[in-house]
Parts: structure tokens; C-alpha cells; sequence
């Protein structure tokens, strides 16, 4: 665990981080995958993080989780990503969403594995945490949370890329965005399935204030979704806190 003083520090350091990490995915392989949360937690981070001096034109940005709703909702994590992230120089990314206009959350999240596929594994990985310890949208309520955070094994669901472009199994692909109905959460969710996230190559937690760290604290000894994700990524997760 990093800590810092306060929000706008805890926004600078992770941005550079991330920035960096960003950076040496460029020179290593041409391009640069950034998942992000949504919330209000990243909103001075994205800030922070839409300044930095990268090579935007070859990162793409896509979503940790999304809520079920269009793009202009208020409650939609790409909206906030595109007003809050994708300004100034870094309006030159590419954004890679995961809503659509499918009938239901179950097909939004096949569209979505299928518009992902391409990115994985992603290079830097930004995961919040809630004060029932969920993360990404993996919620403790919702229906098949035991399936989800057991998941099938990441070298089974997710190959290395680029995917053959007709090879793998059709799991390969459905599993990489899993639909989510958990009464907590409002409405239904897409979210990165476990596999996914634990392949990414660099993994953070920004999390900020004394509850959330208590949170995340017992989350072990209580069984919270968060403690499942962080028990499994192949790389050890940085957590950022700032009180």
C-alpha cells in the first residue's frame, strides 16, 4: 500500500505510475491497454492522468465495468471516462466501450467480450473498491458471485494475443465480459470477468478515506469479492490510498 496525504496527491502519484507503466508498454509492444474504473474516486486522477506527456495516439482506452445504460446517461462510467480522461492530448486514444443497444445485458456482454478480445492481456489495470467491497461491478450480492469470483482459469479463458482469428473456444470470448444483476447495484452491469483481470500486467487499487481502507482490511477475513480479485491477478496489486 502507497499512501498519501490527501486526494490531489494520491491523484499524481498514481497518475505518473500509470503514466510510466503506459509509456514502457508503448516501447515495448507498439501500443498501450488502460482499463479503468468509473466513480467519483478517479475523477482528479483521470485529470491528472489526461496531462501526462504519452503517446496517446497508441494507447487505447477501454472499461473495467460498466453500468447497463447509454453513453449520455449520468450514470455511465464512458461518459465520465470521455469528459474526464479523453480531453486535451489524450483525446487521441481510442476508446473501446462496452455498452451497446443489445436487448439484454447477457448479449451486451458477449458484444463486449468480442470488442475486447483484441486488447488482452491489458497493459495497466485501475480497479476502486465500494464500501461492501466490491470491485470492478464483481458485487457480494449479486447472482452467481461464487461462480464469478471462481471463474474459470485465466491460461484457459484468455490466450495470449493476438487470438487466432478463428481459433479458441467460444468461451474464450463470452467469458472475457460477464452480465450482472445484483440488487445492490441498481441496474444491471458488464463487467471484466476474474480471468480478465488477473492477466493484466500492472494492477491498481485507488481507494480513499479510513472506511474503505477498514474495508478493504477485513476483506480477507470476510470473504469480500474485492479480497477474491486481489488474491488472484498474476501480478501483486499497488493499492493508493489517501485518507
Amino acid at each position: 500500500m502507497r499512501e498519501f496525504a490527501d486526494s490531489d496527491a494520491v491523484a499524481k502519484a498514481l497518475a505518473a505510475d500509470v503514466a510510466g507503466r503506459l509509456t514502457d508498454a508503448i516501447a515495448a509492444r507498439g501500443r498501450a491497454v488502460l482499463a479503468v474504473s468509473g466513480g467519483t474516486t478517479p475523477v482528479r486522477f483521470f485529470g491528472e492522468l489526461s496531462k501526462a506527456a504519452i503517446d496517446w495516439g497508441k494507447v487505447i482506452v477501454t472499461l473495467v465495468d460498466e453500468r447497463f445504460v447509454p453513453p449520455g446517461s449520468d450514470r455511465s462510467n464512458e461518459k465520465l471516462v470521455r469528459e474526464k480522461l479523453l480531453v486535451g492530448q489524450a483525446a487521441e486514444a481510442r476508446f473501446v466501450g462496452m455498452y451497446s443497444g443489445a436487448e439484454s445485458v447477457e448479449a451486451a456482454a458477449e458484444r463486449a467480450s468480442e470488442a475486447v478480445s483484441g486488447l488482452m492481456p491489458v497493459d495497466v489495470l485501475v480497479l476502486g473498491m465500494g464500501t461492501d467491497g466490491h470491485t470492478a461491478s464483481l458485487f457480494p450480492d449479486a447472482v452467481g458471485i461464487a461462480e464469478m469470483l471462481r471463474g474459470p482459469s485465466p491460461s484457459r479463458a484468455m490466450p495470449e494475443p493476438p487470438l487466432p482469428p478463428e481459433g479458441g473456444e467460444e468461451t474464450t470470448i463470452v467469458n472475457l465480459v460477464l452480465p450482472v444483476h445484483a440488487p445492490s447495484a441498481g441496474e444491471a452491469r458488464l463487467t471484466l470477468s476474474l480471468a480478465a483481470i488477473c492477466k493484466a500486467r500492472a494492477v491498481f487499487l485507488h481507494i480513499e478515506g479510513a472506511q474503505k481502507r477498514g474495508v478493504l482490511e477485513r476483506a480477507a477475513a470476510e470473504k469480500l469479492p474485492v479480497a477474491a480479485v486481489l488474491a488472484a491477478t498474476e501480478t501483486p496489486v499497488v493499492t493508493y490510498w489517501a485518507p
